[in-house]
């Protein structure tokens, strides 16, 4: 099955804009709980839109088609999955909240 994140990017990100109040308080509350310093990776950065308001400068996801809209946002992306990361010396954790 392709990614339908490929075919369905465009809606997906607009959705955004037609729930901002929904948005605006997904991005309250990360704010909360993400660190306020140091380097981040958004693994499923998507279009952008969270990591752009969060500040978070990088991000990998699996979609093309998201990850030129990340890039306009001034992302660093790679195409890529949480499972083979595409950088030397990192390892994935999880963190429950």
């Amino acid at each position: 099955m392709k990614n339908i994140f490929e075919r369905y990017y465009k809606k997906y990100d607009a959705w955004y804009e037609r729930n901002k109040f929904a948005y605006l308080c997904e991005i309250a509350a990360l704010k909360k709980v993400i660190p306020k310093s140091g380097k981040g990776l958004e693994v499923g950065v998507g279009t952008g839109r969270f990591a752009s308001s969060l500040g978070i400068k990088n991000g990998i996801d699996t979609s093309a088609n998201m990850l030129k809209i990340a890039r306009k946002r001034g992302i660093k992306v790679r195409q890529a999955r949480a499972e083979k990361l595409p950088f030397k010396g990192f390892f994935l954790t999880t963190l429950l909240l």
